[in-house]
């Protein structure tokens, strides 16, 4: 996907028209679009930490962690990114840097998680930590009904998903997901992933190898049914690996 800049033009368009050639079609247009070599994900976070390193925390670098978040990286990693460059850029650049990026995330732990739970009328329920070795990420589970058919509402932070796995069945069996917040991701093995939005529906026959979760940008809330059937029980497998996940847009 081709990364489109005006900045150059719309600043120094008319006083320095090659500089804004260079900044918005080069450095934006080509450079930053080439995602068969670095994704966008990646180029952030080696821009951020290098305009750290040179001490230039201003409204550029501001740009660039509003950037580095459109592009997926959360409040817990970009604290390890400014974390792990402080032992080689300096301490105090460390400490602009977070003052920066501490305005940019604004506290989005707790505000975006309540914002989510005011889109929908079921609650996000309890951290899922009996499942969390199948996740990659926080997710949260609150169940709704344990007779006639399991209902859970399952919740996802941005960027959170669950290993790819099986719901085996002698008969009847597989799940049905409905999407009721947020935004995620549903893909099953072999097929391209399929985004999700509140309103979808998932049919998810026994059998089949497949995952779900939220976008990198968003969370995501989904209720899970459980079909009723024979012998059943589900198989967890290997987690969906970052750099396929980070393929998704």
């Amino acid at each position: 996907m081709a990364v489109k800049q005006t900045a150059g033009r719309d600043s120094l368009g008319q006083f320095a028209p090659e500089f804004a050639h260079l900044n918005d079609d080069v450095l934006f247009g080509e450079v930053w679009s080439r995602e068969e070599a670095l994704s966008l994900r990646d180029r952030s976070l080696v821009t951020v930490v290098s305009l750290m390193a040179q001490g230039m925390v201003d409204e550029s670098f501001r740009y660039h962690l509003t950037t580095a978040k459109q592009n997926g990286i959360t409040r817990t990693e970009i604290a390890e990114i400014l974390t792990h460059a402080a032992f080689y850029a300096g301490w105090p650049k460390a400490w602009a840097a977070f003052r920066m990026a501490k305005d940019v995330w604004a506290e989005e732990g707790v505000d975006e998680k309540a914002r989510h739970q005011s889109e929908m009328v079921f609650p996000i329920g309890a951290r899922n930590d009996a499942y969390a070795r199948y996740f990659v990420g926080q997710s949260y589970l609150a169940p709704l009904s344990a007779s006639q058919v399991g209902v859970f509402n399952v919740t996802f932070e941005p960027g959170c998903r669950n290993n790819w796995h099986i719901h085996h069945a002698k008969s009847g069996g597989g799940q049905i997901l409905i999407c009721v917040a947020g935004r995620g991701w549903y893909q099953e093995e072999g097929k391209p992933a399929r985004a999700l939005r509140p309103g979808d529906v998932v049919n998810i026959p026994p059998e089949v190898k497949h995952w779900h979760g939220a976008a990198a940008d968003s969370w995501f809330s989904h209720l899970a049914l459980e079909v009723p059937g024979e012998e059943t029980n589900n198989e967890w497998c290997e987690p969906v690996s970052g750099a396929q996940y980070e393929t998704l847009k």
